[in-house]
């Protein structure tokens, strides 16, 4: 972790006054499609805040909001199996779920996540009702669910929403191919630091429940590895280890530790509707 944390420390010290690297031009993030911010509710009166319901307009979404289902969302909850058939559609109103590559000796690395910007079971709009990726729930949240089959049925009449998840599937699909070269490509300390960023971006907290043994699977790594990588991170006084939890207490310098990829991938923040 000598390396890394000298890596830290010269990432850290090439920071000008205002906080960029030296010499470093920012990307401009994609311009968001336009979304309807008016009050949306489902079918039981609650609230929703799922980014792509409230873009629709009120005449597609009365199409769906009979036969959207709340749901609780616990942590670590599979919503969907691979080779398994799809039986729901999510949309998340809060928390995040973990797109997750298994391999047959049971390793894991997470490919890309998916918070109240996008929708769980995409599958399902190419026609297709299984998966070969691990849907898992990774901080705890709530949502709305709907039956594959009733899905399916009305995309065929909606035009914005299959606009909508179009979109998100090409925006989505760009950020599992980074998330896969930053796999291969970068450091441990690198990795954490950009993933730790991406779920704060979808949890608007400084708080992510998060244990080390998680991250290690998420990351594709040993737990060693991720908890020498958090310690480094901790004393450069960029994070907090908690138990079962990890605090960001520098947004801004964690942004410039980490690898390349976090640039990338928030240059489509806006157009997935995140800040």
């Amino acid at each position: 972790m000598i390396d890394a944390r000298r890596r830290i420390e010269s990432r850290m010290n090439a920071l000008d006054l205002k906080g960029n690297p030296a010499g470093k031009r920012a990307l401009r993030p994609i311009k968001p499609a336009p979304l309807h911010r008016g009050a949306r509710s489902d079918a039981a009166g609650k609230a929703v805040s799922n980014l792509i319901l409230l873009s629709l307009p009120d005449e597609e979404y009365s199409q769906l909001r009979p036969f959207l289902e709340p749901v609780e969302l616990p942590q670590y909850d599979i919503l969907h199996a691979p080779g398994e058939k799809i039986d729901f559609a999510y949309f998340l109103n809060e928390g995040m779920t973990s797109l997750v590559a298994l391999s047959p000796d049971g390793r894991s690395v997470e490919v890309g996540i998916v918070g109240r910007e996008g929708m769980v079971g995409m599958s399902l709009t190419m026609g297709l009702r299984r998966i070969v990726f691990r849907s898992i729930v990774q901080m705890a949240g709530s949502g709305l669910r709907i039956r594959a089959e009733i899905f399916q049925d009305i995309l065929h009449r909606t035009p914005t929403l299959r606009a909508q998840l179009n979109r998100f599937a090409l925006l989505h699909g760009m950020q599992v191919a980074q998330i896969a070269a930053c796999n291969r490509l970068h450091e441990v300390d690198q990795r954490l630091a950009r993933w730790l960023l991406m779920c704060q971006d979808r949890a608007d907290s400084q708080l992510l429940p998060l244990t080390h043994e998680f991250l290690a699977q998420m990351l594709g790594t040993g737990r060693p590895s991720v908890s020498l990588a958090a310690a480094v991170l901790e004393n450069a006084g960029l994070i907090e280890n908690m138990r079962g939890r990890v605090k960001v207490l520098n947004r801004k310098i964690l942004e410039q530790v980490a690898c390349d990829c976090y640039g990338v991938i928030q240059h489509f923040n806006g157009g997935l509707g995140l800040k």
